[in-house]
């Protein structure tokens, strides 16, 4: 008997991973520079089809260590993007993640065909949209498919958390100053917080544990060093 899933036209799955980290105060994506149709010479997000016995996340873990080079980093997973005619070629949703890194990470991310871009938000709080992408010298970049838009829910969906889930420890090192996590939650929000009520609110929080040391080699006062209290990827996956 034939199987009856035949009888039944389907789409092609992919992922796409929203790479975030911070640089210099400022939410950066890693890009790849599209070398085939559609949108040949295009920047567009590290992606790939899923393949038959991938689970969704080993896809999406695959794609962040063949493409980009890392390996075993906050990798949670976003939404699911079907618009009919997001790829010209033929029927594909493709399931969005996003990754959190620290900027030390991407250090040596500087191959040919991959780019930092940094992410302008043109709508204010959890609104969402597209957001536009500009290169290293400053101008917007050409993007394919609708990577602007998956770019724009992850931003979207890292404002909404990080109030009250602890992503944004992933974009800081393992020890780090009050003044070091209020710049990430400052630049992810995009607004300001005094500080003295910032650091008030996250210590009575109890996500935060005083390491006893503090910064060296620092032209200031030493401030002291915290760590998050919990395991640092409670509530995602981790690239394998």
């Amino acid at each position: 008997m034939a199987n009856d899933l035949d009888r039944f036209p389907h789409p092609h799955l992919t992922v796409d991973v929203v790479l975030l980290t911070l640089r210099d105060g400022v939410l950066h994506t890693v890009l790849v520079r599209r070398d085939q149709a559609p949108y040949a010479g295009r920047w567009v997000l590290p992606g790939g089809f899923v393949h038959l016995k991938d689970t969704l996340d080993a896809a999406a873990a695959r794609v962040l260590e063949t493409k980009v080079g890392l390996r075993q980093v906050f990798v949670e997973q976003l939404y699911t993007f079907g618009t009919l005619d997001r790829d010209p070629r033929a029927r594909v949703v493709s399931v969005g993640y996003y990754a959190l890194v620290h900027e030390r990470l991407l250090a040596a991310v500087v191959a040919p065909g991959l780019v930092n871009a940094r992410v302008v938000v043109p709508w204010a709080g959890e609104r969402g949209g597209k957001v536009a992408l500009h290169g290293p010298d400053g101008a917007r970049l050409s993007i394919g498919f609708d990577h602007e838009t998956i770019v724009g829910m992850a931003v979207q969906r890292l404002r909404g958390k990080i109030d009250y889930a602890p992503v944004g420890f992933e974009l800081l090192p393992r020890d780090f100053t009050l003044a070091d996590l209020q710049r990430v939650h400052e630049a992810v929000l995009d607004r300001r917080f005094n500080k003295d009520s910032f650091r008030r609110r996250l210590l009575a929080s109890g996500q935060l544990r005083a390491t006893g040391r503090r910064e060296i080699d620092v032209g200031h006062r030493p401030a002291e060093l915290y760590r998050f209290s919990r395991e640092r990827t409670s509530g995602a996956q981790r690239g394998n």
